[in-house]
Parts: structure tokens; C-alpha cells; sequence
């Protein structure tokens, strides 16, 4: 018998699954309270809840999401990177960054991606699936557990991990409400950042739901031709699209847009490509989030070294234009998406 995951569930979805098995509804909050905060691995755990109930509960529920298959830290400790096994067999990945002001966590919302960036790891295989909004929530969970031993804990979520987000709206907009829900963690909208290759129904969708999250737009280029040769779903919703939509997000929502821009030696980071770029975005409520390209083999793309990222940044920043560089963190594990499963699928199909 296939036994029904709890995690996930808001507090009434909880109610309504369990009721079958006699449990009173006030029963469903300390069943969320153990899931979310304790983070009970079993039934067995929740003491507060009669032995007899647990047992039933155990023959028709379960609780557990993810294990953990493969980790890598950076050497300086502030990036840990988790290959997370889903109850099906598949693996996704969750980056764990910890900085000055708190601890963020990078989610993926599919298995694999079918946008096929030609930068990124995570669409070389395609996409797999859509992830279920608890296997998401799941890898949250599994990073504050791990932050816990030293009594810290999730500040922030990026939504920025392997999968195109808003191709999974519903899941991932449950996510991040239950994320809110002050019986699992309590967080803040304020303190999500979603990024999308630019699908802009899903733009204009999430702008209507009146929440404060923070929208990032992975650019990566400063025309259609360039970007399209970069990101294929760049036929199907064109810059001028994008950008509208952006702009549409920004009046609504009076949230600041983030301009997501990978530099790649001799591909878009030129003088020519800044000045572009200053055109596309003077006057825009919006930040520019420059990020030198985690080199993917594969794909035989390369960072640009150092003094040329500082001339494209200071070039934006004369220009009028809010930019800045994105801190290193795990470039010695390899920490973009998709690169850690890449390569233990790689192992896999060697062996």
C-alpha cells in the first residue's frame, strides 16, 4: 500500500487525511508542528500523540521526504551543497550559503530543467519532473536541520536552483504560502527570491497574488539575438516581452526587479554588451546581480578573469545602473545548479 506523505500538507489538508483514522482535528497542528519544527523522522517520535494513534498513523502515513546522497563544502565553510534522494529514486540538488547576515537556502523546484540554457548543468539531461511543493519545502528542512546543530537556522530561500519555477507555479506557490504558515516556519514573503528565465504569464500570475517576493529575471544577455542563442526560451517570450512584464511586476508589487546576468568570457561581457545593458535598464526599478560563470565543462564556456568583471561592473554603475558582483560562494564544489547530480549521474553511467 502506498502511504500518503504528510509533508506538504497545510494544517486543514492534514485534518482531512487523517480524520479516517479517528484522529481529532486539533491533532493536525501537533502533527505540523512535528513535521515542520521538529522535524520528526517518524510517527514514533511525536509523544504528545497516543501510542495507539501513532501506530495507525505509521500504517497509513508517512512523514520523510529526502536522505541525503552526496555533499561537498567549500573550504571556507560557507557553502554545503546536498544531492538530496526523493522517495522515487531521483535526486535533487540544495545549496546552503551562509553569509554575514544570515543563512540562505537555494532550492530547486524540478528534476533537471527543460529550458535548455546553454550555461547551466541543470538542463543537460532535460526535465525530468515537477517537484510536489513538500518535496521543496522538504529541502528547506533538511538545511535548517543542519544549521540547527549550531542553533541557527533558515533566514532566506532562493528559488533559483535547478527548474524553472514558474513552469511549476502551483507547487512552488504552495511552498512558499506553507513556508509563511507560522506552524511550519514562519517566514516572511520578503524573505523569498524567485527567479525565472522570464515566462511571462507566470510573471503577470505571481504579480496578482499581491505578494511581497522578490523577482529576479535571469538576463544574460542585452538583445534577442544574443539571448536567444543563450536561452532558447527566449523565442517564445522575446526581451521586450520580458522586460514589460518586469515592469509590470515592479508597479504592482512596488518590489525592487533583480537583473540576473551570467558573465561568460567573450560571449557577453564586452564594453559593447555594457553600454547595452545601460540602455535595457536606466530608469527601471531595478539591480543588476552580476554572476561570473561557474564553468560547465560540457559546454566549453568560460569565466572572464578578473579586471574584465570589474570594468563591466564599473561601466554599469557610471552609467547609472545598481550593480553589483555576486559573492563567491562553493566555486571550488561546484556549486551551480545541476553540477553536483551531473555528476553523480555521470559516475552512475560509468560504473
Amino acid at each position: 500500500m502506498t502511504k500518503t506523505n504528510l509533508c506538504g500538507m497545510f494544517v486543514e489538508e492534514i485534518v482531512a487525511a487523517t480524520s479516517s483514522c479517528g484522529l481529532e482535528k486539533y491533532r493536525g497542528r501537533q502533527l505540523a508542528e512535528w513535521i515542520y519544527q521538529r522535524q520528526a523522522a517518524d510517527f514514533e517520535a511525536m509523544t504528545n500523540i497516543p501510542k495507539a494513534k501513532r501506530e495507525l498513523l505509521a500504517a497509513n502515513f508517512s512523514v520523510g521526504i529526502v536522505t541525503l546522497q552526496a555533499e561537498q563544502a567549500a573550504a571556507d565553510g560557507s557553502t554545503s551543497k546536498f544531492l538530496l534522494a526523493l522517495n522515487d529514486g531521483l535526486a535533487v540538488e540544495t545549496v546552503l550559503m551562509r553569509h554575514r547576515y544570515g543563512n540562505s537556502v537555494c532550492v530547486s523546484t524540478q528534476v533537471g530543467c527543460g529550458m535548455g540554457c546553454v550555461f547551466c548543468a541543470s538542463t543537460i539531461n532535460g526535465v525530468v519532473r515537477n517537484l510536489t511543493g513538500g518535496e521543496i519545502l522538504a529541502q528547506v528542512l533538511y538545511a535548517d536541520k543542519v544549521l540547527s546543530q549550531n542553533n541557527e537556522k533558515v533566514d532566506s530561500v532562493v528559488i533559483m536552483g535547478s527548474g524553472e519555477p514558474l513552469a511549476n507555479y502551483d507547487n512552488v506557490l504552495k511552498f512558499i504560502r506553507l513556508c509563511h504558515e507560522e506552524y511550519c516556519l514562519g517566514m516572511s514573503y520578503r524573505s523569498f527570491t524567485l527567479s525565472t528565465a522570464g515566462l511571462v504569464s507566470g510573471i503577470d500570475r505571481l504579480a496578482a497574488e499581491g505578494l511581497p517576493i522578490t523577482l529576479a529575471i535571469s538576463l544574460h544577455a542585452t538583445n534577442n539575438t544574443e539571448r536567444s542563442l543563450l536561452m532558447p526560451i527566449n523565442e517564445k517570450y522575446p526581451m521586450e516581452q520580458v522586460m514589460a512584464a518586469a515592469n509590470r511586476y515592479a508597479t504592482t508589487t512596488g518590489r525592487r526587479v533583480t537583473y540576473e546576468y551570467t558573465l561568460i568570457a567573450g560571449i557577453n561581457d564586452t564594453d559593447r554588451h555594457a553600454r547595452e545593458l545601460i540602455s535595457l535598464l536606466r530608469n527601471r526599478l531595478a539591480n543588476v546581480n552580476l554572476i561570473p560563470i561557474n564553468p560547465v565543462p560540457k559546454q566549453g564556456l568560460h569565466r572572464p578573469d578578473k579586471a574584465s568583471i570589474n570594468r563591466f561592473v564599473e561601466t554599469l554603475k557610471r552609467g547609472g545602473v545598481n550593480a553589483t558582483v555576486r559573492r563567491e560562494m562553493g566555486t571550488d564544489i561546484r556549486a551551480a545548479c545541476g553540477q553536483l547530480r551531473h555528476k553523480v549521474l555521470n559516475e552512475v553511467d560509468n560504473t
